[in-house]
């Protein structure tokens, strides 16, 4: 049996590993959980390693095949010159034995520059320091020639004020 690619229509994966599950075909959906900060509060989700695609285990000669396609969910497989395209066994081995080291995605990391966008310290660039809270954040800033540690809102965060958008 080998490993190949199927990709999801979108926001359908949850639906097309369901549906491919009902029809006994063996898959893999690698999901790891992201942290975002959405309207000024930290929140967890769970999300695709792969955002649109999951990976199935068939043989060449399955008769499975022919019902991939059609299975709700499923956009197409993934190949090349109308051939599906094989995935190693190592490969899909690697990811699995990886899924509990993969970083949280998303959030703002230590040491991460910000700037502040609200607040008596608007404007200023800081440094990230860790979360207090659900919706406080720790920061340094350079205040009267000294690196100040200071509590703010969350929502007082504006990413990297470096980073041209």
């Amino acid at each position: 049996m080998t490993w190949y690619a199927l990709q999801h229509k979108p926001a359908q994966g949850d639906r097309a590993l369901e549906h491919l599950q009902n029809q006994d075909i063996a898959c893999f959906y690698p999901k790891i959980t992201v942290e975002k900060i959405k309207a000024g509060k930290r929140t967890r989700k769970l999300e695709p390693l792969f955002p649109g695609y999951l990976f199935v285990n068939l043989e060449q000669t399955d008769p499975m095949w022919s019902k991939l396609r059609s299975t709700r969910g499923v956009l197409r497989v993934v190949g090349f010159a109308n051939k599906p395209a094989p995935i190693g066994d190592d490969v899909i081995q690697h990811i699995k034995d990886s899924l509990h080291t993969v970083a949280e995605q998303g959030g703002i990391k230590p040491g991460q520059p910000v700037a502040l966008s609200e607040g008596p310290f608007q404007g200023l660039e800081a440094i990230f320091q860790a979360y207090d809270g659900e919706e406080r954040a720790i920061v340094l800033i350079s205040f009267m020639q000294k690196q100040q540690a200071v509590k703010v809102p969350v929502a007082a965060l504006a990413g990297n004020p470096r980073r041209s958008d």
